[in-house]
């Protein structure tokens, strides 16, 4: 599994594009691309962005063996220039990037990449599916997690994932979202996620009854003893040998058990269960649900009363099923030219789809007194937001809808991942990330974070690339 080349994992036309380049003497050209999303997942009111050390991993590793050349060669499209350039290929390129876990939002760069155009094209695929998947995943997971109020989530969507990497990547992202371990156990042995699960209906089916099914499970895990009690019926037979079991345990001195419910009426079936568990002295007794789960359902769950410690959530969070898209795009916005940077715009028919063009930052600007982010403000490289004096945003969708704001700090977004080729970033475990984006959002005000019609957050971008842009659109060329 860790030995998988993927220098060769991009869309074809990365290559036939590349080797046009060098047919037309641009390949060496500087120019910078933007990785950005148009739109929050579910009609949210951010995303959580993810996937960069998956990035760094696939920059450092990109090199093209003599196979990839032999199969280029033989497609006989390839000049033996770009064929020659392929086999001493060295990354060269600047990349910044926002940290994984920070909360982000459409239309501001997430990944700039700064370089030879044949460089800089060739990351395009990889780049976009890596953070594309995990941004969506964490973004979703941290949706379910914050519907639970509190409760514990666990990953479980291994088995639903579309393919192997994605329950891997997946489970790493649930985690950054806010999950608190998986059932995918190669993630404890690769990231250090805590591996978590119970046991199967099969388990149960595999004994002469219910009973002596729950009770080779306690003993073998007396000290953690989950039991699934859904197998045949959860309140005539289910809970009752469970209580039966985990009586015979409290005999033993221990304490840590639980039930898991899988099907039905979840409110109904935990608040009979939890009584039956109380009435039976039981109270430390924990009970997990599960069964197609996703944040509206828990929130209406939680809102019913339902009597749920934890929630284990597999499909509808690994493939993030009501949004599987999360929309990235990498677009070239700006070209070195005679020692000047020249920004490119991509103009549509649909105004969604028109980039902002230039060498850009990111700039995040908080409330000194509540320490909540009140806007973000794209630049054009090099400007400085003055934070020591009144700044005025203004929504660039509504420019009507403008604000002044004072008291406030401002913090670049972007920062270095690569110079010259070369990993600059010290690259946090999934721990650190998860702590860091917990902290991050923190910052996001509540109503942003709203599933039903948030507050739309601002992304401002300052009057010299706006003027940019405006100058840009009237078909004027910036130099």
């Amino acid at each position: 599994m860790e030995n998988r080349k993927l220098s060769m994992l991009m869309d074809f036309y990365e290559l036939t594009m590349a080797n046009g380049f060098f047919e037309n003497n641009k390949a060496h050209e500087i120019v910078y691309f933007d990785m950005f999303f148009r739109r929050n997942p579910d009609g949210g009111g951010f995303a959580i962005c993810a996937g960069l050390e998956q990035v760094i991993e696939y920059i450092e590793n990109l090199e093209f063996t003599h196979e990839d050349i032999e199969f280029l060669r033989s497609k006989q499209m390839f000049s033996e220039e770009f064929l020659c350039y392929l086999a001493d290929f060295k990354f060269t390129c600047d990349v910044w990037a926002v940290p994984e876990g920070t909360p982000v939002f459409p239309n501001e760069p997430l990944v700039t990449v700064r370089g030879e155009a044949v460089q800089a094209q060739l990351l395009e695929t990889m780049l976009l599916l890596t953070i594309n998947h995990q941004s969506l995943v964490a973004t979703k997971a941290n949706r379910i997690v914050r519907a639970a109020k509190g409760r514990p989530v666990m990953e479980f969507g291994s088995r639903r994932a579309q393919g192997w990497d994605g329950a891997v990547y997946g489970a790493r992202a649930a985690y950054i979202g806010g999950c608190v371990g998986t059932a995918c156990a190669v993630c404890e042995q690769k990231f250090g996620i805590k591996a978590l699960g119970t046991m199967a209906h099969s388990w149960v089916q595999l004994f002469p009854t219910e009973l002596e099914a729950f009770r080779a499970y306690a003993k073998a895990y007396p000290d953690s003893c989950t039991l699934l009690v859904d197998t045949y019926n959860t309140l005539k037979s289910g809970v009752p040998n469970a209580i039966t079991v985990f009586n015979e345990l409290k005999a033993m001195g221990k304490t840590n058990f639980g039930i898991r419910i899988d099907s039905g009426d979840i409110t109904y079936l935990s608040n009979k269960a939890r009584k039956m568990l109380d009435d039976a002295g039981l109270e430390e007794c924990k009970i997990v649900v599960s069964n197609s789960l996703d944040e509206y359902i828990i929130n209406d769950l939680i809102l019913q009363g339902a009597s749920v410690d934890s929630f284990g959530v597999g499909e509808r969070l690994i493939t993030s099923s009501s949004e599987p898209v999360f929309g990235g795009v990498y677009k070239l916005v700006a070209v070195e030219e005679k020692g000047g940077i020249i920004p490119r715009i991509k103009l549509s028919d649909n105004a969604a789809k028109i980039t902002n063009p230039a060498y850009k930052e990111v700039w995040r600007l908080f409330d000194n007194e509540t320490g909540k982010a009140l806007a973000d403000v794209l630049t054009v490289a090099g400007e400085k937001i003055d934070d020591t004096k009144p700044y005025e945003i203004f929504d660039p969708e509504y420019i009507y809808k403008r604000k002044v704001l004072t008291d406030f700090t401002a913090k670049k977004l972007l920062v270095p991942i690569f110079e010259k080729g070369k990993c600059v970033y010290e690259r946090p475990d999934v721990s650190q990330i998860r702590a860091y984006s917990e902290k991050a959002l923190e910052t996001i005000w509540k109503e942003v974070k709203r599933f039903e019609n948030p507050h739309k957050y601002y992304v401002d971008l300052s009057q010299k690339l706006w003027d940019i842009k405006q100058h840009m659109l009237m078909g004027k060329t910036i130099r």
